[in-house]
């Protein structure tokens, strides 16, 4: 982790503090790790597979777990851990993030309705589901309320119940030879095709992002959804609840289906629309409709061609073990750097498990940190360009691009810029951020980083040499010597001259520093910067200003 802290001294300059952890020394054999995420306490606010908390505490975290708590207990509570574990009944509201410290929010499941990510966002908090968990859990219900739909089976059993002998009543239809409309075509929906293709039926779907060749290779036949209406004697839907998905069956598309039409939705309520659900239900335009989120609408819970269950779809034993497990497993695996799967929030740190991208991240912040530094007079920023150049790169723009702002705005505001959130922050700063990669032949990368700030540009280039992260050139002032970006630095503007170095040095002597490095520009004509690299920090930089135009500091 990294702290950010600045400090201003009353004649003007910023004197910035930019700690970093230091790495321990590796065996040749030894895996690198990713930047330290540290989650040290966990709490589990449902009741979850008793695996969960064993795997975490198998890593050496501290797990409590406490079920059915209030929303202001959880409040009170939250504070003293780093993660918490959550399913479906705790609501991770924005009030419940801000009270909290955390560092992650782990979905024992699929959707993260109850959480809100975007608050969490805000504050840097990774949220991460179970992708799969619950994939065939959810798949067989789907299947079941197909077939219960097609013969009845609820309705006759209760008519049992009571009593009766209606074979006439629940005559049914097969399956067999018929079309199945599959709306959203990941993990589940996959696995319901493959299922109703055993039973004989031909699948067509519509999916916005997996290809259609890859559907192709299920047995799925994609096309859009205004040529899937009509062809469905039975459309299942398994997408995720968002604007464009709300109300995704409405009375316009129930009219463009072929009569009878049977749905079955086991994904998220709102995906039907559910008033128009029952006019078509009452219309006969309908067949009946299997509903495992709970309507609101009361009247389609009595209907007699509805089947609605309540919210059974991961309501498996092997289910919530499986998404106990596994949530289990992905926090460990991302505090150990092996790998990150799940993390709805944070898809930049997906690539941020290799030694190279540690030293490209550690290179954007300390490039960032130096633009802070030297031009803390001329804010606010207004825009920021991050130029990246080789090959080694070319896959590092995303998390090249945040590491820099991170630098950038480590001291804004009052918040705490991190590779998740720094995005968010600058576009509510009002910086424009943008991004270029240019390939080369050069063996080394190279980031060029420029900065707009009242009505003037500053730029500085880097790089990564025997995998320590170097500056290049400032503002126009091309480095002799690459400067190292660790240690104590101090940079100042000056014009050129014999006695530059050693009346800084007596200044700097005078107030107890020594100079340990010097680095000046190749250039020696005009108003230039250099870089000193000292043993400690001057307290008061007001010392130097007789001697320079500008001056700043920071420690890497």
């Amino acid at each position: 982790e990294r702290t950010v802290s600045v400090h201003h001294f009353r004649k003007g300059p910023a004197t910035r503090r930019f700690q970093t952890t230091s790495n321990k020394q590796r065996t040749p054999e030894e895996k690198p790790k990713m930047a330290p995420i540290c989650i040290k306490t966990v709490l589990i606010s449902e009741s979850v597979d008793p695996r969960c908390k064993a795997i975490l505490e198998e890593h050496g975290i501290r797990v409590t777990e406490k079920p059915n708590m209030k929303r202001d207990e959880l409040m009170a509570e939250i504070k003293d851990y780093d993660g918490l574990v959550v399913r479906s009944a705790t609501k991770v509201t924005a009030d419940v993030i801000n009270a909290a410290n955390l560092k992650i929010i782990g979905r024992a499941g699929t959707g993260v309705d109850n959480v809100d990510v975007d608050a969490a966002t805000k504050k840097g908090i990774i949220v991460m589901n179970t992708p799969s968990g619950n994939t065939i859990s959810a798949a067989e219900l789907t299947c079941a309320l197909l077939m219960s739909l097609s013969r009845n089976v609820p309705q006759a059993a209760m008519s049992m119940k009571q009593g009766n002998w209606d074979r006439k009543k629940f005559m049914g239809a097969e399956v067999y030879g018929k079309v199945l409309g599959i709306v959203g075509l990941g993990r589940i929906g996959k696995e319901v095709a493959s299922r109703m293709q055993s039973f004989g039926m031909r699948t067509i779907g519509y999916d916005p992002i997996t290809p259609p060749e890859v559907t192709a290779s299920w047995g799925v036949e994609q096309m859009s959804l205004e040529q899937l209406w009509p062809q469905c004697h039975y459309i299942t839907v398994h997408t995720p609840l968002m604007p464009s998905t709300v109300g995704l069956l409405n009375d316009e598309s129930f009219a463009k289906c072929k009569k009878g039409v049977k749905v079955v939705n086991c994904a998220r309520g709102g995906i039907i629309d559910e008033d128009a659900l029952l006019r078509a239900l009452e219309s006969g335009q309908c067949g009946g409709a299997g509903l495992d989120e709970p309507p609101k609408n009361r009247p389609l819970v009595d209907h007699p061609n509805v089947i609605s269950c309540p919210h059974l779809g991961a309501s498996t034993k092997e289910a919530q073990a499986r998404c106990g497990e596994d949530i289990a497993l992905q926090i460990v695996d991302m505090v150990k750097g092996k790998k990150l799967v799940g993390a709805v929030n944070a898809s930049v740190l997906a690539s941020t498990f290799s030694q190279e991208s540690h030293q490209l991240i550690k290179l954007g912040e300390a490039v960032g940190a130096v633009l802070q530094s030297c031009t803390s007079s001329k804010k606010p920023f207004t825009s920021v360009q991050i130029s990246t150049q080789g090959d080694c790169m070319k896959s590092s723009t995303g998390y090249m691009t945040a590491s820099v702002l991170v630098g950038l705005l480590a001291n804004g505001s009052g918040s705490c810029p991190n590779l998740i959130n720094v995005l968010s922050l600058a576009k509510e700063s009002g910086i424009t951020v943008n991004q270029a990669h240019c390939s080369s032949d050069a063996a080394g990368g190279v980031c060029t980083v420029e900065i707009g700030a009242s009505g003037s540009s500053f730029k500085a280039t880097g790089s990564v040499q025997g995998g320590v992260p170097v500056l290049l050139e400032l503002s126009g002032s091309v480095f002799r010597q690459p400067v190292s970006l660790t240690g104590n630095l101090l940079f100042f503007k000056a014009s050129a001259s014999p006695q530059l170095l050693s009346s800084v040095a007596g200044v700097l002597a005078t107030a107890g520093v020594e100079i340990q490095s010097f680095t000046a520009p190749a250039d020696r004509t005009g108003d230039l910067w250099y870089c000193v690299g000292v043993s400690s920090l001057p307290g008061d930089l007001s010392v130097l200003k007789p001697l320079v135009k500008e001056v700043a500091q920071l420690s890497i």
